[in-house]
């Protein structure tokens, strides 16, 4: 893996997990924060969508789209556990 394909999965992390504080909270988490959600949240959608007949191309715009759909579905997770 080149420093490119770290920078990208970098950006596409930071975009994927603001969006999902947006959706869900209505706030992002600060940079380091997105970025983690955003990576975790890509790995969520990457056994999920497959397993569930949901498809998506390859490309930076289909890889933000997924990887904020996984981070939709952690941070949903999340709010759940913290209210039990």
């Amino acid at each position: 893996m080149g420093i490119e394909s770290i920078l990208v999965m970098l950006l596409i992390g930071a975009i994927a997990g603001w969006l999902a504080g947006k959706i869900v909270s209505g706030y992002g988490y600060g940079l380091l924060g997105n970025i983690v959600i955003g990576i975790v949240g890509a790995v969520i959608a990457s056994f999920l969508m497959p397993r569930l007949g949901l498809g998506i191309n390859g490309g930076i715009l289909s890889a933000i789209v997924h990887s904020t759909i996984g981070a939709v579905i952690l941070l949903v997770l999340i709010r759940l556990v913290k209210r039990v």
